[in-house]
C-alpha cells in the first residue's frame, strides 16, 4: 500500500476561532517532535512518551505505574508544556471529596442563587498524581469524565474541553494507606505505562544536569517550547481514523484477547473492551510509523501496555513469580501470526 496523501482539515482551537488546515504529514512531524521536546526536561523515557501520545490519537487515557523519583509527573507536566495545552494536576489524598475534582454548586449570596463553580477535571489534561491514595468514591468520580468527556452535578451534564486526558500515576511497591483501583476503573485507562529506574547512563546524565543548575519545577528555563497544538493533534486523529484494518488483523487481535480468557495463569482475559482498544493503539501506532494500514507487529507493539491491566493473575501464579507481562508475551508467541 502506497503512503497516505496528506489531506489539508479546517480545525478551529480551543476559542472556537478557525485555524489554517493541517495536513498528515505536518501533524505527525509535530508530534513526533514531541519526543526531543520533553528529552530537554525527561531522559530516557522515550516509551512512556510514545503512549501518552498514542493515548492523545485515541482519546484514551493513561495509567503511569513506577517508583517514586522517575519523573512521572514531570513527564505530564512537559507533555502539556510541548502540546500547548491547558493543564491541570490534583494531588489525590484520602480527605479529597469528589467535589474536589468535579467542581460544586456554590451559593451566592448577592443573587440569592447557585452557580457552579468547574473543578479541575475542566482541563485538556488533568494529572491525578498518586491516584490510589483517594478512597474508591473519589476515584470513582472520574469514570464518567473518563468514558463520556463530561461530568453531571446536581442533574446537569457539562461537557469537558477537548482534547481531554486523564494520566494518573501510582507507586507499585507502597500499599499502605493506599485504596487499589478496581477493575471498572482500570479498564477506563486505555493505557498502563510502567515507568522504570532510568539506566546508568541515563542517571548520569540526569544527575549532569541537575549540577548544571537544571531545575523540574521550572520548564521554560529547561527550554520546552510548544512544538504542536490541538489543530495538529484533531488532524492527527483523522488520520489514524482512516489508518486501514484488514479482516486477518482485526481477527488476529480478537484471537489476541480471546488467549488470555482461555489462559491458565488468569482469572480475568482481556474483554471486547480490550480487544477494540488493542486496535486502536495499533492504527495509531502504525500511523505514527508512516503507514495507512496495520501490521502484525504494530499489534504486538502495544500489546503489552493496552492489556496488562486488563487481566487478572491467579493468586497461586502470583505466588510463583508469573506476572501480566509474562502471561501476554507468552500469549503472543502462540497465537498464529497472519501472512
Amino acid at each position: 500500500m502506497s503512503a497516505p496523501t496528506p489531506e489539508p482539515t479546517e480545525h478551529v482551537d480551543t476559542a472556537g476561532n478557525p485555524t489554517a488546515p493541517v495536513s498528515s504529514d505536518r501533524a505527525r512531524a509535530s508530534l513526533e517532535s514531541l519526543r526531543s521536546e520533553i528529552a530537554k526536561a525527561v531522559v530516557g523515557q522515550d516509551p512512556a512518551v510514545t503512549g501518552l501520545v498514542v493515548a492523545l490519537l485515541c482519546r484514551g487515557h493513561v495509567l503511569l505505574e513506577g517508583v517514586p523519583g522517575v519523573a512521572k509527573t514531570l513527564l505530564v507536566r512537559a507533555l502539556a508544556a510541548a502540546l500547548e495545552l491547558d493543564t491541570k494536576r490534583v494531588q489525590f489524598t484520602p480527605d479529597l471529596m469528589p467535589s474536589d475534582v468535579t467542581g460544586s454548586l456554590v451559593y451566592d449570596a448577592r443573587t440569592a442563587e447557585f452557580s457552579f463553580q468547574p473543578g479541575p477535571v475542566f482541563t485538556n489534561l488533568l494529572l491525578a498524581d498518586e491516584i490510589n491514595r483517594t478512597p474508591p468514591k473519589t476515584q470513582s468520580s472520574l469514570l464518567e469524565a473518563m468514558e463520556e468527556h463530561q461530568v453531571t452535578v446536581d442533574g446537569a451534564p457539562r461537557a469537558l474541553p477537548e482534547p481531554f486526558l486523564v494520566a494518573a500515576t501510582q507507586n507499585p511497591v507502597e500499599y499502605e494507606g493506599t485504596y487499589p483501583l478496581p477493575e471498572a476503573q482500570l479498564d477506563r485507562f486505555l493505557l498502563k505505562l510502567t515507568v522504570p529506574l532510568p539506566s546508568r547512563e541515563d542517571e548520569i546524565a540526569v544527575l549532569t544536569r541537575h549540577a548544571s543548575g537544571f531545575d523540574p519545577r521550572d520548564l521554560d528555563a529547561a527550554g520546552i517550547r510548544p512544538v504542536a497544538g490541538p489543530a495538529d493533534l484533531e488532524a492527527a486523529r483523522e488520520a489514524v481514523a482512516k489508518t486501514q484494518v484488514s479482516a486477518e488483523i482485526a481477527a488476529y487481535v480478537v484471537d489476541i484477547c480471546r488467549a488470555t480468557r482461555e489462559s491458565p495463569s488468569l482469572t480475568l482475559g482481556a474483554s471486547p473492551r480490550g480487544a477494540t482498544a488493542l486496535l486502536s493503539t495499533a492504527r495509531a501506532w502504525a500511523w505514527l510509523t508512516g503507514r495507512d494500514y496495520v501490521i502484525p507487529d504494530d499489534v504486538k507493539a502495544l500489546a503489552l501496555p493496552t492489556l496488562r491491566h486488563r487481566v487478572q493473575l491467579r493468586p497461586e501464579a502470583e505466588m510463583e513469580g508469573v506476572t501480566t507481562d509474562s502471561v501476554i508475551t507468552a500469549v503472543l508467541a502462540h497465537v498464529p501470526v497472519p501472512r
